[in-house]
């Protein structure tokens, strides 16, 4: 301390070197460019198909930020079914209760899908619900699709009022550029903490006639199993009634979106849309077991993608449980796993702690016997009979666990249940994201 100078002056110092590091590290990771998941699909963003009945737009409206995609438009065909799945959150959107009330609406006219980014129009009481109808009302005045075969969603901040018309500003634009080759750029315009848009897609032949899906996804935090756990919006240019295309999407949603988890929060606006235009003249069922495949691929694909752009994510974790006493108590145990801040955070530090897995199964209220546990760290036997394995030497779990890819492995030795989920590890900068993300 030099002579003279106050508690209150040195205080005043600290804070400026700590305003001028701050700065220093803004300048760096600007140098740097955008991070990308270390687990993201090596080649980016594939090609996918172009599904006949549906164009793509995508603007920047300045919703929130500036310089950036972040409200997108697609435009299906008349005849176009819709299934949808939503979150079951008590707070959920206005978006979302919208979207609810207008499926199953009459196909016989078009579809428009229209999402931002940037605000999520949660919490935002009555002026949500006005948000929501301004939005639907331009888009079908610009678009001749009626009202209610118009589906909204908003990411982002909660909390804070959607400012609507930068969005209703922008549909002549939108309209104006649909394309259907577009999708890549729609892809973009919903991401939020995302560091890649996620895409993925399907084509099979049915009686030797080509039938395509492809689909995108935003999700990166905030992602819990509770349906839906982020936006996603899938289409295919098969011909489905409504009923049997809900039947299918509602089967294989527990099995994919609703099998992820990256921090156990699950968000207010989460929405997924399955629309199919018919325009392959292929007709499909419920019972198509082809079609069922390949849509079940897709979503598994696109639900995979969204762990692998975990906040923060440098691990891909499968935990895989058998020998439950039913599966509904070997999907608790999973969740109990690949949910529990201690498992994550020794993941990321490439810490192999079975004792924490233990401490999981112990805490997740299904049943469980301690002296029936086993446990694996890939192919590797950690734990049998209620006790570590003689056979198990620490390096080899150390080595295993640097792998990106991992897969935990526990048999409760109590029946048959059987489940399969998949998480990320917990990291420094999940916290650091989510530290300033409104700032």
């Amino acid at each position: 301390m030099a002579e003279g100078d106050t508690l209150e002056a040195l205080e005043a110092r600290l804070a400026g070197l700590i305003a001028e590091l701050k700065e220093t590290e803004a300048r760096i990771e600007a140098l740097r460019g955008p991070r990308v998941s270390p687990l993201a699909p090596p080649d980016g963003f594939p090609a996918l198909p172009a599904i006949g009945g549906v164009r793509f737009a995508a603007v920047e409206a300045g919703v929130r930020y500036g310089g950036r995609l972040d409200v997108m438009l697609a435009v299906c065909d008349p005849g176009t079914t819709v299934a949808g799945v939503f979150t079951r959150s008590s707070t959920r959107s206005a978006n979302v209760l919208d979207c609810q009330a207008k499926l199953g609406s009459d196909p016989a006219g078009g579809v428009a899908i229209i999402v931002n980014s940037g605000n999520s129009n949660a919490f935002t009481g009555k002026h949500g619900d006005g948000s929501v109808k301004a939005i639907c009302a331009a888009v079908a005045g610009a678009t001749g699709v009626a009202e209610n075969r118009v589906y909204s969603a908003s990411t982002g901040v909660i909390g804070e009022r959607l400012p609507h018309q930068r969005i209703t500003a922008k549909i002549a634009d939108l309209t104006a550029a649909l394309d259907a080759k577009g999708i890549e750029r729609a892809a973009r315009a919903i991401m939020t903490t995302d560091t890649y848009p996620k895409g993925a897609a399907a084509e099979i032949e049915i009686d030797g006639r080509p039938v395509r899906i492809a689909g995108f996804a935003k999700g990166s935090g905030m992602i819990a199993p509770d349906m839906a756990t982020m936006l996603v919006y899938i289409f295919t240019d098969a011909a489905v009634d409504q009923a049997d295309l809900q039947t299918m999407l509602s089967q294989l949603t527990g099995p994919t979106f609703n099998s992820i988890t990256v921090d156990s929060d699950t968000s207010t606006s989460d929405t997924l849309l399955l629309a199919a235009t018919g325009a392959s003249g292929v007709a499909v069922s419920a019972d198509t077991s082809e079609f069922r495949i390949a849509l079940e691929l897709v979503m598994r694909n696109l639900a995979h993608q969204v762990v692998r752009d975990g906040e923060g994510a440098t691990k891909f974790v499968e935990v895989q449980v058998s020998g439950a006493a039913s599966d509904t108590d070997a999907r608790t145990h999973a969740l109990a796993i690949a949910n529990s801040p201690l498992v994550k955070t020794a993941i990321a530090g490439e810490d192999p702690n079975w004792g924490r897995i233990v401490m999981a199964i112990g805490k997740s209220g299904a049943l469980a016997d301690r002296d029936k546990l086993t446990i694996r760290f890939g192919d590797t036997l950690v734990a049998e009979a209620g006790w570590v394995s003689p056979d198990y030497r620490e390096e080899l779990g150390a080595a295993y666990m640097k792998n990106a890819e991992l897969v935990i492995a526990v048999d409760l030795g109590l029946g048959a249940g059987t489940a399969t989920v998949w998480g990320c590890d917990l990291t420094h900068d999940y916290i650091r994201i989510n530290a300033d993300y409104r700032s």
